[in-house]
C-alpha cells in the first residue's frame, strides 16, 4: 500500500483530496506547511485582516483547523516548518520584484520552490515516510508516449490551476498526485457535503496576503510623479510599489475618461497612466524560462510545428499565439489579437491543446 502525504490548507479541495485518496486505498497522512511562524507557534497577536490568506497572522488558527479535519478523517497530521525557505524564496523575491517596478506572482514561485519543493523535502527530513505527495489543485498529470510525466489543464475550465504549476518538471510530476483534475468544483463540494464535512460550503481560494502589501515591502514613502505617455505630469504618488498594471482605482486624477496604469518606471520613480486603448499590447518577451519536459532544442520544434496557445493570467482562457525562442533563455510571444494589461513580472504559460509546455516571466511588453 502506497503512503501519500497530502498538503492541506483547511479548504474543501484539499480535504476532499485526502478523503478520495483514503477511499482509493492509499495510506494517507495529512499535513500543512507553516510559513508565517514555526509550525504555528508564533504569537500571532496582530491581525492584518479577518480575511484568510496563505501568508499571514491567521496561520495558527489555520493549522488547528487542518488538525481537526484530519481527526475527523481519521488520518495522522503534521505541520511542516517551511518558514526560512519561504522567506528566502518567496518573500525576498516578492519585495525585490515590486521595488523594481514589476508585479510578481508569488503563488507560481511558491508552488515550484516551496509547496512541491521544500515542503515534501522538509517532511522527509522530519522523519515522515511517504511515497507520493498530493494536493487539491485542479490540474491533471499523465504520461506521454515516451513514458514521461506531463501536466494538463483541469477538466473544469473555470477552476483549472495548471497556470500556477507550469514551473514543475517531469521528475517532480512523477511523485505527485492531483485527484481533482478530472472533477468539477460542484462535484467536490457535493462529496464534502455527503460526508457532512463543515468545509463543504467554505468560500473558495485564499489571497497571497490579506493585508496591505506595504506591510511586507516595509518601504517609506518615496514621492514621484504620475505622468502620461507623453511625459506630462498629472499627479503625484508615494511609491511605484503601490500600483499595478491595469489599475484604475486610487489614481485620484481628473480626466475626461478613465485612466489606467500602463507602466511602472523604477529608474525614474514614475507611474505612467493612459486611457483604455493604451492598455492593450500585441506581444511580449519573457525570460527565466521553465519547460516541463522539453529542452530548448525540442521546444523549438514544438513551437514551430504545433498550434500554441498562452495565458498571461490564471483566470484567462488560453489564447492562440505565435511563440518562438529568441535564444535558449528568451521567449517571444505574439497574440492574434491585442491583449489588455499584460503585466511585467507575471508569467506567460504556453499550451499545446490542453498540455502545459512551460513558460517564463514576462519582462517586456509591446
Amino acid at each position: 500500500m502506497e503512503t501519500v502525504l497530502v498538503g492541506m490548507s483547511g479548504g474543501v479541495d484539499s480535504t476532499v483530496t485526502a478523503l478520495l485518496l483514503k477511499g482509493a486505498g492509499y495510506n494517507v497522512i495529512g499535513s500543512t506547511m507553516a510559513i508565517w511562524g514555526t509550525c504555528g507557534d508564533t504569537d500571532n497577536t496582530k491581525k492584518n485582516s479577518k480575511k484568510k490568506s496563505c501568508y499571514g497572522t491567521n496561520e495558527k488558527e489555520d493549522i488547528n483547523e487542518v488538525r481537526k479535519l484530519c481527526q475527523k478523517l481519521d488520518i495522522p497530521f503534521y505541520a511542516i516548518d517551511c518558514v526560512e525557505q519561504y522567506k528566502k524564496e518567496v518573500l525576498d523575491n516578492f519585495r525585490a520584484e515590486y521595488l523594481s517596478g514589476r508585479t510578481p506572482n508569488p503563488c507560481v514561485r511558491c508552488n515550484c520552490r516551496i509547496k512541491f519543493g521544500a515542503y515534501p523535502q522538509n517532511a522527509k527530513a522530519q522523519g515522515i515516510k511517504f511515497d507520493k505527495f498530493a494536493t487539491g489543485h485542479y490540474a491533471r498529470i499523465e504520461t506521454d508516449t515516451d513514458g514521461k510525466h506531463i501536466l494538463k489543464r483541469g477538466l473544469d475550465q473555470n477552476k483549472d490551476q495548471s497556470y500556477f504549476l507550469y514551473r514543475l518538471n517531469t521528475e517532480q510530476l512523477s511523485n505527485i498526485i492531483l485527484p481533482l483534475g478530472s472533477r468539477t468544483k460542484d462535484e467536490i463540494r457535493s462529496i464534502a457535503k455527503s460526508y457532512e464535512l463543515d468545509v463543504a460550503q467554505k468560500p473558495d481560494s485564499q489571497d497571497f496576503y490579506s493585508g496591505n502589501y506595504n506591510e511586507l515591502l516595509k518601504m517609506p514613502d518615496k514621492k514621484g510623479y504620475i505622468i502620461n505617455a507623453d511625459g506630462k505630469i498629472l499627479g503625484e504618488h508615494n511609491g511605484i510599489w503601490n500600483y499595478t498594471i491595469g489599475q484604475r482605482k486610487g489614481l485620484y486624477i481628473s480626466a475626461p475618461q478613465a485612466l489606467y496604469v500602463i507602466e511602472l518606471r523604477a529608474d525614474t520613480n514614475e507611474v505612467v497612466v493612459g486611457y483604455a486603448d493604451e492598455t492593450f499590447s500585441k506581444s511580449l518577451c519573457a525570460n527565466d524560462l521553465s519547460w516541463i519536459k522539453e529542452t530548448p532544442e525540442t521546444i523549438r520544434t514544438v513551437l514551430n510545428t504545433e498550434q500554441i496557445s498562452a495565458k498571461t493570467r490564471s483566470t484567462q482562457q488560453p489564447l492562440n499565439v505565435s511563440a518562438s525562442l529568441v535564444d535558449d533563455y528568451n521567449l517571444k510571444v505574439e497574440f492574434d489579437e491585442p491583449q489588455k494589461s499584460i503585466t511585467v513580472g507575471q508569467s506567460v504559460v504556453l499550451y499545446n491543446n490542453d498540455t502545459v509546455l512551460g513558460g517564463g516571466i514576462i519582462r517586456t511588453v509591446q
